[in-house]
């Protein structure tokens, strides 16, 4: 049975509560036109205020619903930032995700990811099986992962002519964000 108030876009408390720690996190780090994948409610787009939020689902927000986000009807070099918040993970084919978002990336731009450990996430979405969305709305799908290790992540940035330029955890340590810009 789908939870009401998350298919009219809204999350629970802890939920609304992690998702703003996030976007507080982030939001210094946007610069110009911004795209976030795996936009969710939007929120992160609507805060900042200059950009389109893209998903595969309908969470109640997002501007453009892709049924691939390795395939996007956008410009080459049309973003300034790309945010992958909470989101990596969740993407079945992420190599190729990630190839396609150094395509739309300005080449002066950053692409900005967050993610948690497989240990925590796991644990994280046993825990809140009964308010997870994405357990609730969508189910987990084929090629998903329960979160990413720092050494997966950065593989698939290198893989991906990404360079790391700052790394730091938060959420009391238990999330990595990662910036990253173009490798030259």
């Amino acid at each position: 049975m789908k939870n009401k108030s998350t298919s009219q876009g809204k999350l629970d408390y802890i939920g609304e509560l992690l998702l703003n720690w996030r976007i507080r996190t982030v939001l210094p780090q946007i610069q110009g036109r911004l795209l976030d994948v795996g936009c969710g409610t939007n929120k992160l787009v609507k805060t900042y205020g200059n950009g389109i939020g893209i998903d595969v689902h309908q969470f109640g927000g997002a501007d453009l619903i892709l049924s691939d986000t390795s395939k996007t009807p956008f410009s080459d070099n049309e973003f300034n930032t790309i945010t992958i918040i909470a989101t990596l993970n969740h993407v079945p084919n992420r190599k190729e995700m990630l190839k396609e978002m150094n395509r739309i990336l300005k080449d002066n731009g950053r692409l900005i990811i967050t993610m948690i450990t497989p240990f925590i996430s796991k644990l994280w979405h046993k825990i809140r099986a009964s308010r997870d969305r994405d357990q609730l709305e969508r189910g987990i799908q084929q090629g998903e992962v329960y979160g990413l290790t720092r050494k997966e992540v950065k593989k698939l940035l290198e893989e991906t002519n990404f360079k790391i330029i700052y790394e730091k955890t938060f959420m009391l340590g238990l999330n990595r964000l990662t910036i990253v810009n173009k490798a030259s």
